[in-house]
């Protein structure tokens, strides 16, 4: 048996979700292990395209189970609103999802506490969603969170709410001059969704336990990615949660000795949503050539996302946190125009050399990229399933791009649809989803 983390390596949106889909036969099981709401996984076969935003992606294989650990931030009438969009579309959830009781609940007083405070930072805005994510993580620190399992006692509840929101109106008339908000009727909502999830929530850390001591094979999905996790990312500028492949465990109450591997997904470029330092950001004719060509807009708000080209200390980085195995290179079609490729291989700040990324924020906002160019191909990528049908070139860029990072390159996706994807035969993780 061997169970694997995909973790993005970058900003997020990397294609973590097509990565997840394409080796979804391989596993039993796929746990959605942190984040909320304001990541989206897009998975596209033939015509049709899916986003999810917290079911996990291996629901579109029939036969997979699906689970929402302890570690999500959920939004209780989204997540409804997301299975019955999915089960317009032909998806079944009947004994295919469970939802962990120990899981946060994102509630409006959340959604309100954020956009007030991101509002009034101004220029130093962090670039959220609105969609209460960092809020419920911190009410979640502070011992003060609405769980799922409290959905089921009404009394609980009642008290959790009335005191949260007498709260949360004191801090919103008094820093932001903010209307407040009606504790009834939050409270009223909630136990209208109550009896729609209740067949679906569980003791999922225990159930996974039970699971693996049967043989079945889990897979793990992370949202967002390294750079924006808490302890590891652009911080402040990151997200509220463990976004690596440490927050699969703490996010589904599974062990590290049960995690046997680990693939970090990386774009061919590079892409970044909202504030935070961005070093190899192009904002000229070639920046939006990436953002037209990669369709580079957010699955969860729409938002154009900013480009840039490969950074080399940032995955280099992202490898050794995440401890990848190996590297899956998504979307190096995108790339297919260009006469000539930069890669950004270090930094340089105030006439000193960076090869590694700084933790100082301040430091990386002010540091210029240190490039080197590599002769593009011009040819057509889209489709090809085998790394010698490459053209040379793009074989050449992915082993600068091996060997710079340090990290064995085990996919290349060439397209949005599951067959258009390079499995390199032999590779580490290929022999470790075989293993028995």
């Amino acid at each position: 048996m061997a169970n694997l983390a995909i973790v993005g390596t970058q900003w997020g949106d990397e294609g973590k979700g097509k990565i997840v889909d394409l080796l979804c036969e391989h596993f039993d099981v796929v746990a959605r292990y942190q984040g909320g709401h304001n990541a989206g996984h897009t998975v596209k076969i033939g015509e049709r395209q899916f986003v999810m935003h917290l079911i996990p992606s291996g629901i579109l294989h029939p036969g997979k189970f699906c689970v929402i650990g302890n570690g999500v931030v959920i939004d209780p009438e989204y997540l409804l609103n997301e299975m019955a969009q999915l089960e317009s579309l032909g998806i079944s959830f009947n004994g295919r999802l469970l939802i962990s009781n120990r899981a946060h609940l994102i509630l409006p007083y959340h959604r309100a506490v954020e956009k007030a405070a991101e509002e009034a930072l101004g220029d130093r805005k962090i670039g959220t969603t609105f969609r209460g994510i960092g809020p419920c993580y911190e009410d979640k620190a502070a011992r003060v969170g609405i769980r799922v399992c409290d959905l089921f006692y009404p009394e609980v509840l009642h008290e959790k709410v009335f005191a949260n929101v007498k709260t949360k109106n004191t801090l919103l008339a008094a820093l932001y001059h903010a209307e407040p908000l009606d504790a009834a009727s939050i409270y009223d909502s909630l136990q209208a969704v109550a009896d729609k999830l209740q067949p679906y929530v569980a003791d999922t850390a225990m159930w996974l336990d039970q699971a693996m001591k049967a043989g079945k094979r889990l897979l793990f999905e992370g949202a967002q990615a390294i750079h924006l996790d808490l302890d590891h990312g652009t911080y402040p500028f990151v997200t509220s949660s463990s976004a690596g492949s440490g927050g699969a465990l703490t996010g589904t109450g599974v062990a590290p000795t049960r995690l046997h591997g680990v693939i970090g997904v990386a774009k061919a470029y590079a892409t970044r949503v909202g504030g935070g330092p961005f070093p190899t950001e192009v904002k000229d004719a070639a920046g939006e050539e990436l953002r037209r060509r990669g369709y580079e807009y957010g699955a969860s708000t729409g938002r154009p996302r900013r480009c840039g080209w490969f950074d080399v200390p940032a995955v280099r980085y992202a490898r050794a946190i995440l401890g990848a195995d190996a590297l899956a290179i998504t979307k190096i079609d995108v790339l297919d125009v260009f006469k000539e490729i930069p890669v950004c291989v270090g930094y340089r700040y105030k006439n000193s050399d960076l090869k590694e990324m700084p933790a100082e924020t301040y430091v990386l906002a002010e540091a210029q990229p240190v490039y080197k160019n590599f002769p593009g191909w011009q040819k057509s990528t889209v489709g090809i399933t085998a790394l010698e049908s490459m053209p040379q070139a793009a074989q050449d860029y992915l082993k600068v791009l091996s060997e710079m990072t340090e990290a064995e390159i085990a996919m290349v996706s060439t397209g949005p649809e599951r067959n258009q994807t390079i499995v390199k035969e032999g590779s580490s993780i290929l022999k470790l989803i075989k293993k028995k």
